[in-house]
């Protein structure tokens, strides 16, 4: 039976439907994370679980990692199925599809499923890994390095502190074959860390809020999709959403002084670009903040840029609704009908 919005969900996680429970997985991993998530999900699973995060509510500690760890411990399972199970799967596939088809099907599930060391690392945010992995010992990052990408290895380095800096890179320089069932150690110890990080994680709220901080992360293709899927279902709750949303035109609820705090940080070719697109309002708000001859530079620019990609727009304004949420967060940016009576300017 499908949950009404809002409704108090049971403690014992096996009353959670499924959809409740990815909604609350959703909530789990945060906004961030969410977001990547809902872009890869098909359109109709998008639709159902924003719903259901919409009219969450407020999931105990208890529950949320009750659940986090029902879905934890299911993909390991899983896991682990898919590795030592590869003779069953063979079975399967040969008593049910033609014999050619059904070895080239178990060569796709044979590449895989092959388990490359750290790979649960491997596709996190270098920002997030580092975090993970910073306080480990020099040895313990150089194995989990050598096991990254390039270019995600010099990432992690570029963040370490100098003297860590050197004593990875002397370890990895003089590294050698490591047996594999250390390498599987390290691997058991690091899960075993990142799951318990997971369960000590605080109580936290569904509900349209979180919906619109999610989509406020999640590219606007995906933004797109979800909002027009949403509006032929739930009008209202599209507009609540809204209300709660910051796009680009809203920096006209931006103070002046906020707007000029913001033009710091943005450079002259982002900003022309971004502002191809934007109403003629928004252009005024903006200029209006700036000298003359910055502002007639500006225009210069719109005007003999020529055709650009959407794409390309839209990245741009991203990028400048980015620096003014980080703004707004450490109280230099001020947004017009964004929060309470504390906020009005006298």
């Amino acid at each position: 039976m499908a949950r009404k919005p809002n409704e108090k969900l049971p403690p014992d996680p096996r009353e959670l439907t499924s959809l409740t429970k990815a909604a609350i997985i959703l909530l789990a991993v945060g906004a961030e994370s969410a977001a990547q998530i809902l872009k890869a999900l098909p359109g109709e699973a998008v639709e159902e679980v924003t719903r259901e995060l919409a009219g969450l509510g407020r999931v105990s500690r208890q529950l949320q990692a009750a659940v986090v760890d029902e879905f934890y411990h299911t993909v390991i399972a899983w896991g682990a199925a898919a590795e030592g199970n590869l003779d069953y799967a063979r079975t399967l596939l040969q008593g049910s599809l033609d014999p050619k088809v059904a070895e080239r099907v178990l060569g796709q599930i044979q590449t895989q499923v092959q388990k490359t060391p750290f790979s649960f690392l491997q596709r996190a945010e270098s920002e997030n890994l580092l975090t993970f992995i910073q306080d480990e010992h020099p040895q313990t990052i150089a194995l989990i390095t050598c096991h990254l990408s390039h270019h995600k290895a010099a990432e992690i380095l570029v963040g370490l502190p100098m003297q860590k800096q050197i004593e990875v890179i002397k370890r990895i320089a003089n590294m050698e074959q490591t047996n594999p069932e250390v390498i599987r150690d390290v691997e058991r110890g690091l899960e075993s860390r990142l799951s318990n990080m997971l369960m000590q994680s605080m109580e936290k709220a569904g509900g349209v809020p979180t919906v619109a901080e999610i989509l406020n992360l999640a590219d606007r293709a995906t933004e797109k999709s979800i909002m027009e899927g949403l509006e032929g279902e739930d009008p209202d709750l599209v507009e609540q959403i809204r209300r709660l949303m910051f796009v680009f035109e809203d920096i006209l609820l931006v103070n002046d002084k906020g707007i000029q705090s913001v033009l710091k940080e943005i450079e002259n070719d982002e900003l022309a670009l971004a502002l191809k697109t934007a109403s003629p309002e928004l252009q005024q708000k903006i200029m209006s903040n700036m000298s003359e001859r910055a502002a007639a530079m500006i225009r210069e620019d719109m005007e003999y840029m020529g055709p650009v990609r959407v794409s390309d727009v839209e990245a741009a304004q991203q990028r400048i609704v980015d620096v003014v949420r980080r703004l707004e967060e450490a109280g230099e940016v001020f947004i017009q009908g964004r929060g309470g009576d504390s906020d009005v300017l006298v």
